[in-house]
């Protein structure tokens, strides 16, 4: 079949599917793209004559199709994602951080960024990067590093190995990620005699690996000796759709269970073995069972350092570590079970036999529980002067939300307080990205994650398409990308975004102030001959939003805000919801630590304050050898 590079790759792409427990699904629901010189002959060509193949979608920025794209993969349990297109140079860059964001993740994404001229015919061209090294190289090798598999395709003869490889790392749980493929944009457009069988259907099948049976043996051992365990539940949980073995294991066996923010929602939160979020962002519950708990067993986490409190809040227990992937399982030097969790869970449960924590230990989990849980309701109370804290305006969406929507955030101080506040009812009500922590995930995440549920697919609950999802954004990440507004609109996709207004970097904020800094470039006010310690600058964000084409409501007291939100629930369009509140009424406090160095000296009384702090905190931490 002679087809150019670009042709037979949207062909390949839109006959490519995925398949577990023998559900079978198109593993790319589309492709987005922004167009250039790069791929507007060669991918963009093939989208359009094939684009009932493979539905192209507009974006508006590079980066943000990427979080879309994720966001959607995320909402499918890496079962499905889009590929993303662009022209060279700085369209291409554009999506490196997205790129960061899904390998961080662990989220699979293909990126098919346009590349410089194989040929070398015109160099240099437009947005060449000359490396006086090599001609090989050009700006998309900045996606080596940050990609699970990366290829340039100098040739057509080249493609069908480098797809086949693509998907097989897409579609590999314990591989997956970002994948990058850069096309030269003379390749593109040239022509090639393929062969049939590239374009015929085939299906990725997703495993369920198993416990080796001795590495299971000795789990089962180190559980069974432990007094204190306690599990630390990560995203692999709902991943591997393992909620329900889950709490089947924790009812069985009494183990208290810990979420990290990805495993968040792998119990609901009224759960008696629930002991809510765990580590930096945790519950004084979770993080007080860590503190004295003998063995950790965690499940489908990579213990990012927000998970350990950097490492200082497991004490001196052992780890027993389920994971799909052999390099998180080894963590920690941790008896190691490398399987899918909800293979893993279920031989342990069977493995057991019955085994389970003293009563007394189980009536602990359920007073720490109940004790965090009041001041939970306490900080959700509303105020009775002035703005309301970011806590009560949780509270709010949390009533109006259904049990079955999403909250969706990824970066400032809201992730923090969702982590430990947020009571999610559903395993898929809680979104947030805090691997990569992305400033301007929020809005393309959330659509990527709308159209997701969307979709009618089999299987799905008949209310799938009705669930929403709220957005929820500070000003400092709406202001850095809140361009899919646009393209939430132009799709018809409707989303309620939840727009907090206080006026800075609120999150960075208190960092700042934590060691020593003073809130240090981190309000956004008028420049005055010492700084930036002006007035308020007079930034509309309701305003834009509206100018993207958003419905927007306003709203200066819980009251207003819970009236905007049910309205805005009522609605059919995308929704903005704009609410200042006051930064200085903070959520409670978990009771852990976050590393972040303390400059050693200083002539501010205010640093050295903090640097004893720190190095007073840092004592608690240990290597894990």
């Amino acid at each position: 079949m002679r087809l150019t590079t670009g042709q037979a790759i949207v062909r390949f792409l839109a006959n490519q599917w995925s398949e577990r427990d023998g559900v079978e699904q198109r593993f790319f629901a589309g492709c987005s793209g922004i167009f250039g010189h790069g791929n507007v002959a060669g991918i963009g060509e093939a989208l359009l004559e094939y684009g009932n193949e493979l539905p192209y979608h507009q974006a508006r920025n590079e980066q943000a199709m990427v979080h879309t794209a994720v966001g959607f993969a995320r909402a499918h349990d890496r079962l499905r994602t889009f590929a993303c297109t662009t022209s060279i140079g700085p369209g291409a860059t554009n999506m490196v951080t997205g790129a960061a964001l899904a390998t961080v993740n662990r989220i699979p994404v293909l990126l098919l960024p346009g590349d410089v001229f194989a040929t070398r015919v015109a160099n240099p061209v437009l947005q060449e990067l000359e490396d006086p090294r090599s001609y090989d190289v050009s700006v998309n090798d900045a996606f080596r590093s940050v990609s699970r598999y990366w290829d340039r395709i100098n040739r057509p003869e080249q493609l069908p190995s480098a797809l086949l490889a693509a998907l097989r790392v897409l579609t590999d749980p314990a591989e997956t990620g970002a994948v990058t493929l850069a096309l030269p944009q003379d390749v593109q457009a040239e022509a090639h005699d393929w062969p049939e069988e590239l374009f015929a259907k085939r299906v990725w099948h997703v495993a369920r690996p198993v416990p080796e049976p001795a590495a299971l043996e000795r789990a089962v051992a180190a559980i069974r000796g432990a007094a204190r365990p306690l599990i630390v539940a990560g995203g692999g949980v709902i991943y591997s759709r393992a909620t329900e073995e889950l709490a089947a294991f924790a009812e069985a066996t009494g183990v208290p269970v810990g979420e990290t923010q990805a495993g968040k929602g792998s119990l609901p939160w009224d759960h008696p073995q629930a002991a809510g979020a765990i580590g930096a962002t945790g519950t004084t519950a979770a993080n007080a069972l860590a503190r004295e708990a003998d063995l950790v067993i965690g499940i489908g986490t990579r213990y990012s350092d927000f998970t350990t409190a950097s490492r200082s809040l497991f004490g001196r227990a052992r780890f027993v570590n389920l994971n799909v992937a052999a390099f998180d399982a080894a963590k920690h030097s941790g008896e190691s079970l490398v399987a899918d969790a909800r293979a893993g869970l279920a031989a342990l449960r069977d493995a057991l036999g019955g085994w389970s924590v003293p009563a007394a230990y189980r009536e602990e989990t359920r007073e720490r529980v109940a004790r965090w849980n009041s001041l939970v309701d306490e900080a959700f109370r509303a105020s009775p002067e002035g703005l309301p804290a970011q806590s009560e305006v949780l509270g709010v969406v949390g009533e109006v939300a259904r049990a079955r929507d999403v909250v969706v955030c990824a970066a400032g101080s809201m992730p923090g307080d969702l982590h430990k506040l947020w009571r999610p009812r559903d395993p898929k009500g809680y979104h947030v990205e805090y691997g990569y922590s992305c400033m301007g995930y929020e809005i393309a995440g959330g659509l990527g994650v709308k159209m997701a549920l969307d979709e009618h697919r089999e299987g799905d609950q008949p209310d799938d398409h009705d669930r929403e999802v709220f957005v929820m954004v500070g000003d400092g990440s709406y202001l850095m990308m809140s361009s899919e507004l646009v393209t939430a609109v132009q799709e018809g996709v409707k989303l309620v975004v939840v727009l907090v207004q206080n006026h800075g970097f609120a999150s960075i904020g208190a960092l700042s102030e934590s060691v020593g800094a003073q809130r240090f470039g981190t309000r956004y006010r008028y420049r005055t001959a010492s700084g930036l310690d002006g007035d308020v600058l007079p930034v509309d964000l309701a305003a834009n939003a509206a100018s993207l084409g958003a419905r927007v409501l306003t709203a200066r007291t819980t009251a207003e805000l819970r009236d905007a939100l049910l309205r805005a629930r009522a609605a059919s369009t995308t929704t903005v919801v704009h609410v200042e509140t006051d930064p200085g009424k903070p959520a409670p406090d978990g009771e852990a630590w976050w590393d972040v160095p303390v400059a050693e000296v200083s002539a501010l009384d205010t640093v050295r304050a903090a640097r004893a702090r720190y190095e007073k905190d840092k004592k608690a931490q240990r290597p894990y050898l």
